[in-house]
């Protein structure tokens, strides 16, 4: 009887984890069909699912109208050079905060967090008039550093938490063996820390290719990344949802194929330390 119960419950979770997990797919799913559609099939009511005249009109629409790969490639070297240059910030100063805390770390770390609480509107005037003045404006190293400095706090927080897990014992044996900090850093923290490093890594992308609010501000064609690509096709003369869904599509497909197969990894990193 106990067996049923459990079996059934089993059945029960999981079916409803199916559920939840088919609504929240299904926005993708929608979008990814309607960038096969005409524009009138778009906006057809009632809406067809799979029964309409497939086509791949709007893809050919949106790569004649905008180089694809030029915003492409503007977001693999905007996300991954914020992300580079936030984990070798990150690393050294998690590090210092894990193993040698002060009465103040707490109070840091509490303060960087509190950063991502303010809107990003509330400073985007001082640091537009910033960036005219030094000529950073729709510049990949000007994007770079402005979501660099937004997601650090994260990753400082992810990586203290990685850290804190490490035996100090271990750090302190390579210390009577006369290993420096930077040894120590790089020969013995590092390698431990890994899979800790990888899911932070991979978060701090994920967060940098879908930032929207920066890129749309400090960029307009140069520097502009697949954001500002997608945005494009919002127009005065209207919504055009078909191509805006495929040039949606092209925009998520490398990310949503990187998410899906570091999943593993992601997971961990978001729930690291959460359960003791």
């Amino acid at each position: 009887m106990a067996r049923m119960a459990t079996t059934r419950r089993v059945v029960i979770s999981t079916a409803v984890a199916w559920l939840f997990g088919f609504l929240i797919f299904f926005p993708i799913l929608w979008m990814v069909l309607a960038s096969f559609k005409t524009e009138l099939e778009a906006f057809a009511i009632p809406p067809s699912f799979l029964f309409f005249h497939w086509t791949t009109e709007n893809y050919a629409t949106v790569q004649e109208r905008s180089d694809y790969f030029h915003h492409a490639m503007n977001s693999v070297i905007i996300a991954g050079g914020s992300t580079l240059i936030a984990l070798l910030i990150a690393i050294p100063a998690a590090w210092s905060m894990a193993f040698s805390p002060t009465k103040r770390t707490k109070d840091i770390l509490l303060w960087m967090l509190s950063t991502k609480m303010m809107p990003p509107v509330g400073v985007l005037v001082p640091i537009y008039l910033i960036y005219k003045t030094f000529g950073l404006l729709d510049s990949r190293i000007g994007l770079v550093f402005i979501l660099c400095l937004g997601n650090l706090p994260i990753v400082i927080w992810m990586l203290f938490t990685y850290f804190k897990e490490i035996p100090r014992d271990i750090l302190e044996a390579a210390r009577m063996d006369g290993a420096t900090i930077g040894r120590e850093l790089v020969y013995v923290l590092t390698p431990m820390a890994i899979p800790g490093l990888a899911s932070t890594m991979l978060l701090n992308l994920i967060l940098a290719w879908n930032e929207a609010f920066w890129t749309l501000n400090l960029s307009t064609s140069n520097a502009a990344p697949l954001t500002t690509f997608i945005a494009s096709y919002s127009s005065p003369e209207g919504l055009f949802w078909a191509k805006l869904s495929a040039a949606s599509t092209l925009a998520i497909a490398p990310i949503l194929v990187l998410g899906w197969f570091s999943q593993k990894q992601l997971v961990r990193g978001l729930t690291f330390g959460a359960v003791k």
